[in-house]
């Protein structure tokens, strides 16, 4: 009777250990699932452009494709690689933070180069020769999927930076929690927002009371504005976590002037306004400098990309298919 109360006693501490190590595992993909804000925002900015022009009946199958191809990306391929660096060769994973975070300051910037100087889009033109509908779906899936690799990349690196676990499983625990997380918070908002034009629409024709139609044609109006509202955060989001990703980089890496400069006019800013608004201001004026560089970074790299960058991997590409 004793031996079975001892294993009872066993079993409950195992249980409250286990308990405990979920409640870990919780806390810190909580701590850095809110590092990886801005390019949760950005991602979900981006996506709904991948559904626009399709039927209705299609813009949820082509979400759940994406948002499956997003959980591959990020617990099949990302993951293990995640943890290899961090286990094996750790002194990557800022080079990587920054390279990600020039990419974001890259599309962020050509963003803005595009609205500032407006051209014939190739990949609009690509669209429009292609009359068969689903293989414009299969290709458009497919170029959501590599632009979320991008996006999943940076964001399991910067979870990973910000993981503070005491072992390997901990560790692969938080960054699944994370990535499931994640995937479900942005693609279940880009469902939200790309179906709320049929829900207005709905509401108009169906609704019960004045008030109801009414809600629902404003809803319907309202939708291109919150999709160009979207459009603008997602490209600020882009410069600001990508401009400072790569001036903590920096930091890092012992070149930390400019950080130091930054953070130094940040609390100058934040310390001319009245008490309660400091921390608001301090962190806007950061933010907001953070974004103005990620911008200046993202046009120097603009040419390059294009000139250099772009060309090569063509070329690559094209004497591999050769062979």
């Amino acid at each position: 009777m004793s031996g079975l109360l001892a294993l009872l006693d066993d079993v409950a501490g195992i249980a409250k250990v286990a308990a405990s190590s979920v409640d870990d595992v919780v806390a810190a993909a909580g701590k850095a699932g809110a590092k990886t804000a801005g390019v949760i925002i950005d991602d979900a900015a981006v996506t709904p452009k991948y559904v626009q022009g399709f039927a209705p009946a299609r813009e949820l199958p082509i979400i759940w494709r994406i948002a499956r191809g997003s959980i591959f990306n990020k617990i099949i391929l990302l993951l293990p690689v995640a943890l290899l660096l961090s286990n094996f060769a750790p002194w990557m994973i800022t080079p990587l933070l920054m390279l990600g975070g020039s990419y974001l300051c890259f599309e962020g910037a050509e963003k803005i180069f595009h609205v500032l100087f407006p051209h014939g889009s190739h990949v609009i033109k690509e669209d429009m020769a292609i009359r068969d509908p689903g293989h414009l779906e299969e290709q458009k899936v497919r170029g959501a999927i590599k632009t979320d690799f991008i996006l999943s990349a940076e964001i399991m690196t910067i979870a990973l930076a910000a993981v503070e676990a005491p072992n390997l499983w901990m560790q692969a625990a938080t960054l699944a929690v994370v990535g499931i997380g994640v995937t479900v918070a942005v693609y279940g908002s880009v469902a939200l927002i790309v179906k709320m034009d049929d829900v207005g629409l709905y509401l108009a024709q169906n609704a019960f009371t004045p008030i109801g139609r009414g809600f629902g044609r404003g809803l319907v109006k309202a939708m291109p504005v919150v999709m160009k509202v979207l459009s603008v955060v997602g490209t600020a989001a882009m410069l600001w976590v990508g401009g400072s990703i790569v001036i903590h980089g920096m930091e890092v890496l012992g070149f930390g002037w400019l950080g130091h400069h930054i953070h130094d006019w940040a609390h100058a800013i934040g310390h001319s306004v009245s008490e309660q608004w400091v921390g608001v201001v301090e962190w806007v004026s950061k933010a907001t400098m953070d974004g103005v560089f990620g911008l200046a970074w993202g046009m120097v790299l603009i040419p390059l990309a294009t000139k250099v960058i772009s060309p090569a991997l063509k070329a690559i590409k094209g004497n591999s298919e050769g062979h």
